[in-house]
């Protein structure tokens, strides 16, 4: 049986730098009611960018973009994805796939009715992002990504993220404070690791953050890698801006970014840009990102 698991609001009552209003969206699942919680910040202006997290951070991770995004205009909305952050869990890691990701995120999307939105999204932000905003097309005017793909199977991962899927599932204490911290080049403060370790008070909260590495696909066969190939379809006839800002230390995506820029027409005459960091690129050069991101709103 799968649970439903809700984080304590004491979870979270220490997070420093976070002081932004909780908003739930309540999913009706196979499961029950899982809420998403989510940042929505801003004016209700025609411009919205939607900043999405990946493994195994939450929306925590951009609370340096958010201020600066909304100074300069914008709308600025950051969901947790379900399983991390504030958002709901569930107790079993089969409950989770790629496929619901796609359409629990559709589903709140939909309903939130964003418009004239630009993604920015990083590591499973864009795995998940890049679907959202080929099925949504008429909603996305642009698109920004760092340190992320659209896998279909058809190419090997690569020995890193080999590495870190063994690592995965076989590290007996899943620390995603420290994983995060081992992402960067700059560091993190004591007060921003038990940030991001705040979400999972006990292992059965762990439970997403454990099955997103199972969850890419590595084979031709893998149950997501026809809609990957789909959206790619999808992604060659992008004219709208198209910005990779891609990190030099990341091991696992440095470049990727080129499968992006060689094939998506929108990705012409765009300032692409390698930058220093390592995979949590939010938390080594912040403002370089808010800067990309603002050159395509």
């Amino acid at each position: 049986m799968v649970n439903i698991l809700k984080n304590n609001p004491s979870d979270f009552e220490d997070i420093k730098e976070w002081d932004y209003e909780e908003n739930f969206y309540t999913l009706d699942t196979e499961y029950g009611d899982l809420r998403i919680h989510y940042v929505d910040e801003g004016s209700s202006n025609d411009k919205t960018v939607l900043l999405l997290h990946g493994e195994p951070d939450w929306g925590y991770i951009y609370r340096k973009f958010i201020n600066p995004l909304v100074e300069s205009g914008l709308r600025v909305v950051v969901p947790d994805l379900p399983g991390f952050g504030k958002s709901d869990k569930l107790s079993e890691r089969t409950a989770y796939t790629y496929e619901k990701y796609v359409a629990w995120m559709n589903y709140w999307l939909r309903d939130l009715n964003l418009e004239n939105i630009t993604l920015f999204g990083q590591d499973w932000g864009g795995l998940i992002g890049l679907r959202l905003v080929v099925e949504n097309q008429d909603k996305f005017s642009s698109v920004v990504l760092s340190n992320t793909g659209l896998p279909t199977g058809d190419y090997s991962p690569g020995e890193a993220f080999e590495s870190w899927k063994q690592y995965s599932q076989t590290v007996e204490n899943f620390h995603a404070g420290g994983i995060i911290k081992g992402g960067t080049i700059n560091g993190l403060e004591q007060y921003v690791i038990d940030a991001y370790n705040a979400p999972f008070p006990d292992d059965s909260y762990k439970e997403a953050a454990r099955q997103f590495p199972m969850l890419v696909p590595v084979t031709p066969d893998d149950p997501s890698s026809e809609n990957n190939r789909k959206a790619w379809e999808e992604l060659k006839n992008w004219e709208k801006p198209f910005l990779c800002v891609f990190s030099e230390q990341d091991q696992v995506f440095r470049g990727v970014d080129k499968s992006f820029t060689k094939v998506v027409p929108g990705c012409q005459n765009q300032n692409h840009k390698t930058l220093q960091g390592g995979h949590f690129i939010q938390e080594d050069s912040p403002e370089e990102c808010v800067k990309a991101i603002l050159t395509v709103t």
